[in-house]
């Protein structure tokens, strides 16, 4: 039998529409394909770093020996129906989910957003949504993807009734969800949420016990509270920031007495009754710098436990403090080639071929072409 010459291009646009669980028949058919199969199923493995700079989305390397950042190359976001030669600009509001980003654009439109397929989902706002709000992307016990609307309007304040909105990408409509009462509040800086396991992770507060983890189950579509790490007896903590762990995908803690000693702690375990098990992986005790460290309360970072060492991004109006690289024996700044660039975003991103839209394809879902 002749065998054709198929272009790996539109070999990736096949198996991107191929359930990952179908992917093994495909073993049997040229080697070429078996080798690209094999690729994808190493990427999709391994943990990479993602960096928002200037609108923008990139992968990036980090080499912590020459103490190194390169921008390896960039996603391209474009829309098809609205102008598909001009790449979108994006917010700081990126959320990431099981390698799938939600992004709110400049224009305030909200799009679901695959980096390595190229799929997206631009998501229609209901007439509320010209309020302030924070979104966040999880999935359900049984895999379906939803987003989760918070009106911050009035988050610094107390409220007495819980309302938020879920968007079900199967019906591709909001619905009102009106809850229980609450004595909670998001705390002021923390836009940024994390998903572990299809949940999602704020950090909250109420003036009664203070700080805590917000959770938010897809599944129940109800908010929870998981407890945050024991603090010392002397010395209390304050958070500055969540994210995950680069292989395990845990969720990641960076505390501070002062700023002079953090510790990293991951959960190693979070109960459905709210119950955090807590793991301290890393202190650095920063004595050795002759300044404060420009910490920013509600940053995002990594962990490198192997090298024990923090990165995070340098604070807005200081575009030359590009990226932070800091150890115990060591603090470096890492500049950028382009003085005004500057870096609003930095987190680990795993790659996936997984759909989007897991039931019907809805109105808004898109297939960018692949570039």
């Amino acid at each position: 039998m002749n065998t054709v010459d198929v272009p790996e291009d539109l070999v990736v646009e096949i198996l991107s529409r191929v359930p990952e669980v179908s992917v093994a028949r495909f073993r049997s058919i040229p080697k070429g394909w078996n080798a690209l199969i094999k690729k994808e199923e190493r990427l999709a493995k391994k943990s990479l770093i993602l960096i928002l700079l200037d609108f923008r989305v990139y992968l990036a390397s980090i080499d912590l020996r020459d103490n190194v950042v390169k921008l390896t190359s960039q996603f391209s976001l474009k829309d098809p129906l609205c102008n598909p030669s001009k790449e979108v600009d994006l917010c700081d509001d990126v959320f990431h989910c099981d390698g799938l980003l939600l992004c709110t654009t400049e224009d305030k439109r909200l799009v679901v957003w695959n980096p390595r397929s190229g799929e997206t989902s631009w998501v229609k706002p209901i007439i509320s949504h010209e309020q302030m709000g924070i979104y966040a992307l999880g999935k359900s016990s049984c895999n379906k993807y939803k987003i989760l609307r918070i009106n911050t309007s009035t988050y610094y304040m107390p409220t007495d009734l819980v309302e938020y909105e879920v968007y079900d990408f199967n019906s591709n409509s909001w619905r009102v969800i009106v809850g229980e009462c609450r004595d909670w509040y998001i705390l002021l800086p923390w836009h940024w949420g994390m998903s572990v396991s299809g949940n999602t992770y704020l950090l909250a507060g109420d003036v009664k016990v203070g700080e805590f983890l917000l959770s938010f189950d897809f599944s129940t579509e109800r908010f929870g509270r998981v407890s945050l790490p024991p603090g010392n007896d002397d010395v209390s903590y304050h958070v500055w920031g969540l994210s995950v762990t680069r292989e395990e995908q845990q969720l990641c803690l960076l505390t501070a007495q002062n700023k002079e000693v953090l510790d990293l702690w991951r959960a190693t375990k979070i109960e459905s009754s709210g119950a955090g098990s807590w793991c301290k992986f890393l202190s650095l005790d920063l004595a050795y710098l002759h300044h404060p460290l420009d910490l920013e309360v509600g940053m995002n970072f990594l962990a490198d436990r192997e090298n024990r060492v923090l990165v995070f991004a340098g604070k807005h109006g200081k575009p030359s403090n590009f990226l932070h690289i800091v150890g115990e024996d060591k603090y470096i700044q890492v500049d950028h080639h382009d003085v005004p660039s500057h870096c609003s975003l930095l987190l680990n991103y795993v790659p996936t071929l997984v759909k989007i839209q897991q039931g019907n394809l809805g109105v808004g879902a898109r297939k960018a072409p692949i570039t």
